[in-house]
Formats: structure tokens, sequence, C-alpha cells
């Protein structure tokens, strides 16, 4: 390096022989002890690889299998009992087949009844059948929507299962009302039985000798859709149960 005529760093021309400490007049360097910045080639960026999202069916069903990574034993009992509450709550609805007078005397009535009524006002835009058929299908639109507001809004699955058996409640609490239709004999709100919806929907489709058959079958569909969620809802105690912990910590 030091017997170049020139500097190795800035190229000045420079008069041979060179002595070990000598300098370069212009940048400074050593010649002796100088040695040159090996070039890094730059590293070539790797391609990039895209990030595999979930298939749309994945998307859909996970929330519905959410569990928090852990919960504390205060949550875990209170919603065993809640859960515990609600089957046998279950019992009382499914002896209770399509009578009224067991039915319509649960204090639950009372609390679907304003949202059936409202469903009549909601379909109203939609013609008249809509508007009769709409109260009964508000009642039972209304604790769907709400469990899935709990499934994909708030990650709050257990919420999900008590709100979809309350769904299935509603199809049994229709059911006298539709078993109801060829006699109109169950007092209504508007105290006139020309207000049946089930009556009025029947004649006009002339099915009215179907109605213990409908009545039947919006049981049954409430009794399977409460037993799905009681199901759902203990597999969901059961996964909180694996993750407890002792200390308490806020469910998320």
């Amino acid at each position: 390096m030091s017997d170049l005529p020139y500097c190795p760093k800035c190229q000045r021309p420079r008069s041979l022989p060179v002595k070990p400490m000598d300098a370069c007049p212009q940048c400074g360097i050593i010649y002796a002890k100088y040695r040159p910045t090996a070039s890094i080639e730059p590293l070539k960026a790797l391609p990039q690889q895209e990030e595999e999202l979930p298939s749309w069916p994945n998307r859909l069903l996970s929330p519905w299998l959410y569990v928090p990574e852990r919960v504390s034993i205060e949550v875990l009992i209170g919603r065993a009992l809640v859960w515990l509450a609600f089957a046998l709550w279950s019992i009382y609805f499914f002896r209770a087949g399509v009578d009224w007078e067991k039915i319509g005397g649960s204090f639950l009535h009372n609390i679907n009844l304003p949202f059936h009524e409202f469903g009549h006002v909601f379909f109203r835009p939609l013609g008249e059948t809509m508007t009769i058929l709409g109260g009964s299908l508000f009642q039972i639109m209304m604790p769907l929507g709400i469990c899935l507001l709990f499934v994909y809004r708030q990650q709050e699955i257990f919420g999900g299962s008590i709100t979809l058996w309350w769904c299935g409640q509603n199809c049994i609490d229709l059911a006298p009302y539709i078993d109801d239709a060829p006699y109109r004999a169950l007092p209504l709100t508007t105290g006139n039985e020309s207000g049946h919806d089930w009556g009025n929907l029947l004649t006009q489709w002339n099915a009215l000798e179907k109605a213990h058959s409908y009545a039947l079958l919006s049981r049954r569909v409430g009794v399977v859709i409460m037993l799905l969620a009681l199901a759902w809802g203990l597999w969901i105690v059961w996964q909180q149960y694996q993750n407890r912990t002792g200390e308490f910590v806020p469910d998320e």
C-alpha cells in the first residue's frame, strides 16, 4: 500500500519513497496504516410473502368459539350458576308443550310482548302481510340480533349463548298463539279478536286447519335452538374452567 505513487484514499500524488509514518497532506491518513474499507454489497430485499388470510368460513365461525386465555374463578362460578338456572328453566318450557297457561304465564312473555308489538310497526312499510307477520318475526329476530352483537362485536360468547337460548324461547312463546288461530280465544293487547295475527295469517293463506301443526313446528324449532344454546354455553363454561385462575382477572 505504501509503494503507491498516490494517496490510496484521496488519490493525491505523492513522492516516493514513503517513510513509515508519512501522512497525506490533503486527507491526513497515514499511508502505512491505511486499509481500504471493504465494499459492502447492499443486501437484497427478501421477497415479501403475503400474509395468508384465513378463509371466510374461518372468519365467520371462529368468533363463535372465542374463549379468553384466562378467566377469574369468580366469573367462572357465576357463569356456571347462570347456565344451571337456564338449564332448569328450559325443562319448564319443554314440558309446557303449547299450553298457553304455562307459557303465557311466564314473566318472559311480558318481556317478549313489547318486541312483538314493535315488530308490527317496524315491518309496516312492507305491506299488510308483513305488518301482521312482523310481530312474530321481530320477537325472534331481536334476541338473535343481540346474540350476533355479543359474538362479533363484544367477543362475549357466553352472553351470545344466553341470547340464543332466548331466541329459541321466543319460538316456544309463539306456539300457543299459532295454535289458537282457529279459535281466537287468547286475550289480545287490542282486546279485539279481529287483530289475531295468526288467525288472520292462516286464514289469508288458507291454512287454518294446519294451525296445530305449525304450532308444534314452532315449539320444536324452539326446543332445538334452546338445546344448542345450552350445549354451547356448557362448552364455554368447560373451556373457561380449564383456563381458570385463582386471582381476579377481568374478563376480556
